[in-house]
């Protein structure tokens, strides 16, 4: 669900500091909002204040949102408190594993470069033989 930035009310928040959000601008920009932030039903902020600032310094109108039926303040402080301690960073070795990943697919060998190539010109024999005998 899409909800306009100006609708959304932000009470007293634990975070204190934003820290640099020009890497979750960029990533933002580049793959939109990955993970909607969390509103009551009345549009009270409960998860995802670094996210809104972040669109809203982007530009944006409307941010997509998860609304949950929470309304007692101490669900929705245990929610805030919740989302940020329940995640795990990466470890060193996921990244290495990760950045080999993106670097073998960004930079292709030559052999999975001619594989490439042959699935490229099959789907297009394939197409165009399908395309021959449509009416």
């Amino acid at each position: 669900m899409q909800v306009r930035i100006e609708e959304i009310k932000v009470r007293k928040r634990l975070r204190k500091s934003l820290g640099d959000l020009s890497s979750l601008m960029d990533s933002m920009r580049k793959y939109g909002l990955l993970q909607p932030i969390v509103v009551d039903p009345e549009y009270t902020l409960i998860a995802g204040y670094r996210r809104l600032m972040a669109a809203k310094q982007l530009g944006w109108k409307t941010i997509p949102v998860v609304v949950v039926n929470r309304t007692e303040d101490i669900d929705q402080l245990e929610m805030e408190i919740e989302e940020n301690i329940q995640r795990k960073d990466f470890t060193l070795d996921e990244l290495s594993m990760g950045s080999d990943r993106l670097e073998k697919l960004r930079n292709p060998g030559f052999f999975y470069r001619i594989w490439l190539k042959l699935i490229q010109c099959f789907r297009k024999l394939f197409r165009r033989k399908r395309k021959r005998f449509l009416p």
